[in-house]
């Protein structure tokens, strides 16, 4: 093949004539050790309104990655076609090959790789190279080079390469899962007893865990395995969901007893120990007798000198004890950083909102008169029990845990439901209040504000606490992406973590959170993406100024809208952009609390405001986002019609601003869904006066533009016309148009190409040309 016919081939060609081949050659396993086309992140979602798209312009796809087994990477290779240099795709791979933490990246045309060796400096060689194709480095040679970087021992690659549990269905871990996973073998294989793996809430610890103590089972590093677990839903969720593959060697411990006839025990600490000596069953077996210990949400008081789960971990004290939490906790008082050590890996939910695997989220912050003005009572008022309130200033830390305002609750109430009925009244919602009676009497509310929804099915809203048999029966039907009953449950503790909750989409805090630990695992609860279930994004509603805690650096996951509605105002937020362990005062036997029902309140302030590029609150629409989108592509009304009128596939065009998040459909709900994507565009980035698809079609047929066509061309034009007026212009662009009706009446594509317009080229010149007197008017804007 000569230079000039492979510059004409495109990358896939490259890839399957040159770079596919010359990688076979050199030792790799195509089916094994060669994964195409491999995307690393699926970019982040962008939330505007109440519109979502990812921008796949962040989207992370890696030509090929290369690995010693599944699961195990170890080198990139970035494919370019053949107009661009060798090494033009090195900066790429470069990047690649850091979220994998790799030594190893490559670069190609086709006609040579480019090598970039991150361990060259050591062994005083060039860290760049090029070399023939027939030169790739075997899988013996990359694999050293991993080793090396890594500081893999030669004794260590055995459990280091044991293989991963497959299910079969071909699911393959997510780039930091394999990441995690590895680095915890990695430093089991080095000896280290006490581990901590620090990962967001939902991004998916529980599936990690699972590969970690099926590798070490596997390769009988561990024989017996303790998961310790603080809530009965999680050893239950695990049990049927992660674990499953275990089968017969799994157990739940329960009815007080280890039975040392199983291999994989999952626990509830509860059920293990006690305060009284009787009650901890674990010393009922020998300290030797598990050799693996994994601590679920360890930041829950594991690491506390008194906690009982500690009790467990010094007990067996010779076992791995891998802690897994999404959040570290290290206080004056509590620090698991100190017992574990610092984490293997950590992977925030910034770093998971960034990628595109977290769902982000919007705040809508509502202040109440008498929570930030404060109240006090008139002299001589009295409760509704007649008992005599004291005379002082009330507060927003008084609110439902000393004064409770009656009216305040359904205000609250009414902001949920109007935010709820604005979008979607069957939104899975989790309500958090300050304690139990708070929890009863929202629930109440709440049934008043719903209306008929709530009267047609009880189950539309149920308290979910403790002390509830009714409502933790159904924590599986909330939690259940398939059942959509109940819909909204209010709560106190019971849901603040752990609860795998993926359709949750609003989450409201009627209750005072100044622990950060707290706040993290209550935000976890809606950041599963659930594309099936169309959920990309969840929204806060705040009441309690909890959500000040965004501001705290030791947050990292930033909202991408805070809304403070006034009263009045459209509940759904308009378009973008200390540690103390005591979480408020839980519910005490005994304490009374005033209650008044006469007091009127309102809400206060409004204020929109949305994260910029530069980490600054700024205001923007999706509107905005658009102009500013799309002005940042082209400079000028000018530049976008010359673009516009140039390029042959409009799609394109459109194909590149839905990179930039910038979704058409989303600007023709706001705009009309009758105007073409010309005229959005326009109107949206340039201001420009908009005219519709029908205008556009009727002024071509004013202009008698048909008659130079003969009578059967003439009557397939008129209904490519129709076509762009009902659908718009991507419709008649695509070669699938002539199998629609009218045209299939009309003969086959084939037919209506060959005789009405003498052959394909020439029925393209004439859809382009069709296309250049739709926007005729707008040549010389």
């Amino acid at each position: 093949m000569d230079s000039k016919e492979k510059k004409e081939l495109s990358e896939i060609d490259i890839c399957d004539l040159f770079i596919t081949p010359a990688i076979k050659d050199a030792g790799w396993d195509q089916f094994t050790q060669i994964r195409r086309e491999v995307t690393l992140t699926p970019g982040p979602v962008i939330v505007r309104g109440n519109m979502s798209s990812r921008n796949k312009k962040k989207k992370k796809f890696a030509d090929y990655v290369l690995q010693r087994e599944a699961g195990v990477p170890i080198a990139i290779v970035e494919a370019k076609d053949n107009k661009h240099t060798v090494s033009h795709g090195m900066q790429q791979a470069l990047g690649y090959a850091d979220i994998l933490h790799v030594p190893s990246a490559f670069s190609s045309n086709g006609d040579a790789f480019a090598g970039h060796n991150k361990l060259a400096p050591i062994t005083g060689q060039e860290t760049e190279t090029q070399f023939p194709l027939e030169s790739f480095p075997t899988p013996a040679e990359l694999w050293q080079r991993y080793k090396s970087y890594r500081g893999i021992e030669d004794d260590e690659e055995e459990l280091v390469t044991q293989p991963y549990q497959d299910d079969g269905s071909g699911k393959e871990p997510r780039y930091y899962q394999a990441e995690a996973i590895n680095r915890v073998i990695e430093a089991v294989a080095k000896g280290k007893k006490r581990l901590l793996l620090v990962m967001a809430t939902g991004t998916g610890k529980t599936y990690a865990t699972f590969q970690i103590i099926w590798r070490l089972w596997k390769a009988k590093k561990a024989k017996r395995i303790l998961f310790l677990v603080d809530r009965n839903i999680l050893a239950d969720q695990t049990l049927v969901n992660d674990f499953k593959p275990f089968g017969s060697v799994m157990t739940k411990i329960k009815n007080r007893k280890i039975d040392p006839s199983y291999e994989i025990y999952l626990g509830l600490y509860q059920a293990l120990t006690g305060p009284d000596e009787e009650d901890k069953i674990f010393k009922n077996v020998s300290q030797d007798f598990f050799d693996l210990i994994v601590i679920d949400e360890c930041h829950r008081g594991s690491a506390a000198e008194d906690s009982a789960w500690r009790e467990i971990l010094d007990y067996f004290s010779d076992a791995i004890q891998l802690g897994m939490t999404a959040t570290p906790k290290e206080t004056e008082y509590v620090s698991n950083i100190s017992y574990f050590g610092d984490p293997v890996y950590t992977y925030t939910l910034k770093q998971g909102i960034e990628d595109g695997f977290l769902a982000p989220y919007k705040v809508v912050r509502i202040d109440i008169d008498k929570d930030v003005l404060g109240w006090t009572p008139p002299a001589g008022m009295t409760d509704d029990l007649g008992q005599a309130i004291e005379q002082r200033t009330y507060n927003q830390s008084d609110m439902d845990r000393i004064l409770v305002l009656n009216q305040r609750t359904k205000l609250v109430a009414k902001c949920v439901m109007e935010l709820l009925n604005a979008t979607d009244p069957y939104a899975k919602t989790i309500i958090f209040c300050e304690d139990i009676d708070h929890a009863e009497r929202m629930r109440v509310a709440i049934v008043n504000a719903a209306g008929k929804v709530a009267t047609d099915n009880p189950k539309y809203v149920m308290r979910i606490t403790g002390d509830s048999v009714e409502g933790k029966a159904e924590l599986d039907n909330f939690i259940d992406s398939e059942s959509k009953f109940p819909v909204i449950a209010t709560t106190s503790e019971l849901l603040t973590t752990g609860v795998d909750a993926k359709t949750c989409k609003l989450i409201v805090l009627d209750k005072n959170i100044k622990s950060m630990t707290t706040f993290k695992q209550i935000i976890g609860r809606g950041t599963r993406i659930e594309e099936e279930h169309n959920k990309y994004y969840f929204t806060v509603m705040d009441f309690k100024k909890a959500t000040e805690l965004f501001k705290d650096p030791d947050f990292d996951g930033e909202p991408v809208v805070i809304y403070e509605p006034g009263s009045g105002d459209d509940p759904v937020p308009p378009d973008p952009p200390d540690d103390d362990p005591d979480d408020g005062v839980k519910e005490e036997s005994g304490v009374y609390k005033v209650q008044i029902s006469g007091v009127e309140v309102r809400i206060l302030a409004k204020r929109v405001e949305y994260l910029g590029p530069d980490g600054q609150m700024v205001t923007e629409s999706y509107r905005d986002y658009s102009k500013n989108q799309i002005q940042s592509e082209y400079a000028s009304l000018d530049d976008f019609i010359s673009k516009w009128n140039s390029t042959k596939k409009k799609e394109v065009i459109i194909q590149e601003l839905e990179e930039r998040g910038i979704t058409l459909a989303n600007l023709a709900q706001e705009v009309g869904k009758e105007y073409g994507d010309f005229d959005l565009i326009c109107h949206i980035a340039y201001d420009m006066p908009p005219l519709t698809r029908k205008e556009r079609a009727d002024n071509v047929k004013k202009r008698n533009y048909f008659t130079k066509y003969g009578e059967q061309a003439r009557a397939v034009l008129e209904s490519l016309l129709d076509k762009y007026a009902d659908e718009g212009i991507t419709t008649i662009e695509s070669p699938r148009v002539l199998k629609l009706q009218p045209f299939d009446r009309m003969g086959t594509p084939m037919e209506i190409i060959n005789n009405a317009f003498g052959g394909k080229k020439h029925y393209e010149q004439a859809v382009q040309e069709l296309e250049q007197e739709l926007y005729y008017q707008d040549k010389s804007a």
